[in-house]
Formats: C-alpha cells, sequence, structure tokens
C-alpha cells in the first residue's frame, strides 16, 4: 500500500497476535504509559487451548497488572496427580509446596483460553483494542531524522474480506512481534529461525472416559512409547489428553499450531495403549500438533521486536511454552512503556530486552529438551528409562512424600536459572548491599516491616512501576545534602519504601517485571537518579 491510502490510526506500540505474550505485552506497556493496539488476524477470541499451566514467576509477574485474582479463580491451584507406571499407580500433590518466597507455592493449571479472556478482559476494562480479524502484512521504518525516534508503519488488512477502514496504513514508535511460530513479523526482519523439528509430533483431544478413572485429578501414563496425560480441564468435554507419537509427514504443517483432526480410533488406541485401564468413549475434539524447538538468531532491534512463539518455540515438556512468552512480554512491556512516555530515545534500555531474554530462552529451551527426551524421545536409551521406571513405582511414594522434592520440581518449572547478571541496566554499586540479591536476580518474596506495619514484599510491588526500598538508617545524611527521600519519587511510576525491619544504609530498586536493577549499601541519590534515568523513569 502507497503511504497515504487508507486511515491512519497512530498509537505508541502496535502488537500483532493476541496470545498470552501479546496480551500481556500490551498490559504491561500500558500499564508503563504507552497508548497500545492489539491486532490479531483470527476472526475471534475463541480457540483450542494449547497450554495448560502457569508457574510462581508468571503470577509474580502478572501480579502488578491486577490479573492474579481472576485466572487462580480460574484455575486448579492444588492438583493431585496419579501417575500410572504398569500396575501400579502413585499419588502425588502438587499443591502447597514448601516455597516461603512466593505468593504462588503451588502448580497451576488453568487453560490457555481462560488466561486470554482474563487478560483479553483486563485491556478491554483500560481502553486498550483488540481488533480481531485484522491481518497484518508488512511494515516499513521510518527512521528519525534528528535524534528523536523513528516511526513504524504497518500495513494493516481484512484477514476473511473486506472490512470497514481496512486496509490501514498503522503508525506507531514500536512493533511487537507476537505472532507465533510462524511469525509474519519474523520473516519480515530477516531474522534466523535456528534448531529443527522433532521426530515426535502431540497429539491433543477432548474426550470422554468410562468410569473407571479418578475423577478431577491429573493422570499421568508412563510407557515405553511415551507419557500421555489426562488434564481434567477439557473444553468440550471432561478430558484433555496430550499425547505424542511419530511425526508424520504433513504437507502444509504449521509447526505449533493445531493441525488437522485425529481419527478417534488413533486416540482411542494411544489411550489403550497408555496403560491407564480406561477407554475412550467420546472424541468431541482432537488435533496433531508439529512440534519444533527453535530460537530466533536476534530478538528484534528498536523499534521492532519479537516475543512469545515468534521468538522461540518449545516442545509442551514442563508446561514453559506460554510462561516463557509471558515472561518475555512483561520484559519488554515495561521497556516499551517507559521508552514511549520518556520524551527521549532509551536505546540502551530497549537493547537490553534482547540481551536478556534470549540467553533465557536458550537457558529454557535446553530444559524442556532434556524434560522432552525422557517424556517421548523414542531413542532406546529413553524407551529404556521409561521401560524401567515401573520397577521403581514401591519406593516412589516415599519420595513424592517428601514435600522438599517436589518443592525443587515446581520450583525448577519457575525459572529459577534466569537471571539478567550481564545486563547493561543492572548496577551493583560499593558497597555492596549484601543482604539483597544481586542486580539481575528475581526479588524473593518475604515478610518485611513499613510504617509500623509488617507486610510481604511482593505486596508492595503489586503495583505498576519501579519500587525503591530504603533500609532502616538511611536517612537524610546519607542521602547527601538537601536529598530526601521523595527526590527519587518524583516520577509517577516510582514508588518508595522504607523498610524498618532492614538495619542498614543501602537502598535497592526493583524493575517492574520483578528483578532487582540497582543495588548499593549506601543510598547516594545521585547514583540512584542516574539508574532511573538510565532505565526512563528519571528526569
Amino acid at each position: 500500500m502507497a503511504p497515504g491510502q487508507g486511515t491512519t490510526t497512530d498509537s505508541d506500540v502496535l502488537v500483532v497476535g493476541a496470545g498470552p505474550a501479546g496480551l500481556t505485552t500490551a498490559l504491561q506497556a500500558h500499564a508503563h504509559g504507552a497508548a497500545v493496539r492489539v491486532v490479531d488476524r483470527r476472526p475471534h477470541q475463541a480457540r483450542p487451548s494449547r497450554a495448560m499451566m502457569l508457574h510462581a514467576r508468571a503470577l509474580e509477574g502478572l501480579r502488578p497488572l491486577g490479573v492474579t485474582d481472576e485466572l487462580l479463580n480460574r484455575a486448579d491451584t492444588t492438583p493431585e496427580a496419579r501417575i500410572h507406571l504398569g500396575r501400579h499407580v502413585v499419588e502425588a500433590r502438587l499443591g502447597h509446596a514448601d516455597l516461603p518466597d512466593t505468593a504462588f507455592p503451588h502448580l497451576t493449571l488453568v487453560r490457555q483460553a481462560d488466561v486470554e479472556d482474563v487478560l483479553c478482559r483486563a485491556l478491554q476494562a483500560r481502553g486498550v483494542p483488540v481488533d480481531w480479524g485484522v491481518e497484518f502484512r508488512g511494515f516499513q521504518h521510518e527512521p528519525a531524522l534528528t535524534a528523536g525516534r523513528g516511526l513504524v508503519h504497518a500495513d494493516l488488512h481484512p484477514a476473511g474480506g473486506p472490512g470497514p477502514n481496512l486496509p490501514e496504513r498503522h503508525v506507531s514508535r514500536f512493533l511487537a512481534g507476537c505472532d507465533g511460530q510462524s511469525s509474519t513479523v519474523r520473516g519480515l526482519t530477516g531474522a534466523q529461525w535456528r534448531g529443527g523439528p522433532y521426530g515426535v509430533e502431540a497429539v491433543m483431544a477432548d474426550l470422554e472416559l468410562d468410569e473407571s478413572l479418578d475423577q478431577g485429578l491429573l493422570h499421568v501414563a508412563v510407557g515405553a512409547a511415551g507419557l500421555l496425560f489426562l488434564f481434567a480441564l477439557g473444553e468440550g468435554a471432561t478430558w484433555r489428553m496430550l499425547a505424542t507419537r511419530p511425526a508424520a509427514p504433513t504437507p502444509g504443517a504449521r509447526f505449533g499450531q493445531l493441525g488437522p483432526p485425529v481419527a478417534a480410533e488413533e486416540v482411542a488406541r494411544l489411550v489403550g495403549e497408555s496403560g491407564l485401564g480406561a477407554a475412550v468413549s467420546d472424541v468431541r475434539w482432537s488435533a496433531q500438533i508439529p512440534l519444533q524447538h527453535r530460537i530466533a538468531s536476534t530478538f528484534g532491534a528498536s523499534p521492532v521486536f519479537l516475543a512469545g512463539d515468534s521468538a522461540h518455540a518449545h516442545s509442551p515438556a514442563g508446561g514453559q511454552g506460554m510462561n516463557n512468552g509471558i515472561l518475555d512480554a512483561l520484559n519488554l512491556g515495561w521497556k516499551l512503556g517507559f521508552a514511549s512516555s520518556a520524551g527521549r530515545p532509551l536505546p540502551e534500555l530497549l537493547d537490553t530486552y534482547g540481551q536478556e531474554r534470549r540467553l533465557a530462552a536458550r537457558r529454557v529451551l535446553a530444559l524442556t529438551h532434556v524434560i522432552f527426551f525422557g517424556e517421548a524421545s523414542p531413542h532406546p536409551v529413553a524407551r529404556l528409562a521409561r521401560n524401567v521406571l515401573p520397577a521403581f513405582a514401591p519406593v516412589l511414594p516415599l519420595l513424592l512424600r517428601r514435600r522438599w522434592l517436589t518443592s525443587k520440581g515446581i520450583r525448577l518449572l519457575a525459572q529459577p536459572f534466569v537471571n539478567y547478571h550481564g545486563s547493561a541496566i543492572s548496577r551493583d554499586r560499593r558497597p555492596r548491599a549484601g543482604r539483597w540479591p544481586q542486580p539481575g536476580e528475581r526479588l524473593p518474596d518475604g515478610p518485611v516491616s513499613v510504617a509500623g506495619r509488617v507486610v510481604r514484599l511482593h505486596e508492595l510491588t503489586s503495583v505498576p512501576g519501579i519500587h525503591v526500598f530504603f533500609e532502616r538508617d538511611a536517612g537524610p545524611g546519607t542521602l547527601g545534602a538537601g536529598a530526601t527521600l521523595a527526590a527519587v519519587a518524583s516520577p509517577p511510576l516510582v514508588h518508595v519504601h522504607r523498610l524498618t525491619s532492614h538495619p542498614g544504609r543501602g537502598v535497592v530498586a526493583v524493575r517492574p517485571d520483578g528483578y532487582i536493577g540497582y543495588r548499593s549499601g549506601e543510598a547516594d541519590p545521585r547514583e540512584l537518579a542516574s539508574w532511573l534515568r538510565l532505565v526512563g523513569a528519571g528526569d
């Protein structure tokens, strides 16, 4: 489309794709000062869920956006599992883990469709449009002629035929590509899509079983051919099945997307051979899903960025895909928000998105690769391991009753290994405030005293913005002549707290995504103001 044709609509951030990553990017950017629009080529919101799990780190990051209560209302936060190992059935309780440093010490089972609905409703309540049936086809970058910022001219077309006000040239400062594994945005940036396909594919189905299985539980069957999961979260029936089988060549298959239906006889075979001892009575819906493990060579450069499945593709192992996309979005969104409202370019801040999240994605991809090898690989070693596992069934209940063991597993899935130590916005000043985690690490939850009342740290950080924590003895003298605590709290998205429970003269600043950005054992207002300016929250 030539410039000047169609209708021009301006925003700070245009988000392409209304999945969990796109919706979270929009919410986070809006909460931190950006005007946002979301478009998606799907004609409407409804679609079968591919993901079924949220982990603690994603819930912690979503909490300041005001959506966690509704997410938990729709979720199972005290899940129980039955692990079927041949003739043995082992019980596992996956709620109430020994994780005192989080408000979400449990595995959370929730449909992706519910996650998307909660996020969409939150955007609607904030007046942020999500436009369905709008297809993104290309963009042109208009570079800045001065020291200011350039613009992105995006070509938007009706996805299913002519529509009102389309085609359209939409002008924005930033473009966030959250449009899935077959991302149009990624293809236009020239980013390489590194990795390859798996030799197995996923099969999902909503089905009914006979009465032989306990209702309302997660059932996991371990067989030589792989694991089969039955979630009590079906959307068209009682049960949602997730299984794997050798991948069959499918012309035009779109990786990570719901493919053609699977014959009811094949679904029944997968359940029958799993060792569950249950029979399929009805298959309401099914799909095959080609799987791959890939990562983009770059997560973008200002003003165009990639997040979620557009940037990395995982197996379903460990329930990491949706969570990792949400964590991308929480990282990217606040930076786009601050960059939109700062009134000046913030290239160093925006560059940290790809630096931080691509390394994190590589680590998560390695984790899911290992888990998926054990779960589904046809490799002889993996098959042997699954074959011999039933022999250990008598001792598994003893192990699973040890809460520390399940707690370790739940914590691992929440990605405790992700940190941003090497980031340009992780600053550690001397003397170091050694009682706090290093800059680039997650702020753990825990009780503190503020103004005579005991609260938890994550309660204090449960509103958008940067949170600055001064230790008890960081008074006017340590802040410098004429400086006060209010001096660092002038921006509307900087919140200051004095922790009377923490003796010392130091200060810590926590980023909007819950990671520590600045730490010092002596509260120097000039250094703190310099860091705030670096991230776009200071004058």
